[in-house]
């Protein structure tokens, strides 16, 4: 099997952009060698209300699940979503100052982008 590169940039919930904190709540993953982007997420409910119980994670959820389509290339991703991968993940990774975040981009090798992506959810999110 032959070593592939990879990108990935962790999503951080960010609940009150003013006090800088963030929980990890998902992971993308980008393969240029063998087409593949894609996403993991998990919203831990309770962690996210401490730090602001005013924080609407249905309006998160459906954040992420944009994200999903955004990856999927399906209509939950707009315009975006019509793009080809490079340019999807481009878009995915930009810096915004909303309540869902990419982090910084890393790389790295694989064998299995998708196991990978397995791999740094259970690392990075939990």
């Amino acid at each position: 099997m032959s070593r592939l590169a990879y990108q990935y940039v962790v999503l951080r919930c960010v609940p009150r952009v003013d006090r800088e904190e963030f929980v990890n709540v998902g992971v993308v993953l980008y393969c240029q060698a063998t087409d593949f982007l894609d996403v993991a997420w998990q919203v831990d409910r309770e962690r996210l209300r401490a730090f602001d119980p005013t924080l609407d994670l249905d309006q998160v959820c459906e954040a992420l699940g944009f994200v999903e389509g955004v990856c999927a290339g399906d209509r939950r991703g707009g315009a975006a979503a019509e793009k080809p991968l490079g340019q999807r993940f481009g878009f995915l990774k930009a810096p915004r100052s909303t309540v869902l975040q990419p982090g910084p981009v890393h790389g790295g090798v694989t064998h299995d982008p998708a196991r990978q992506l397995e791999h740094l959810m259970e690392k990075l999110v939990g």
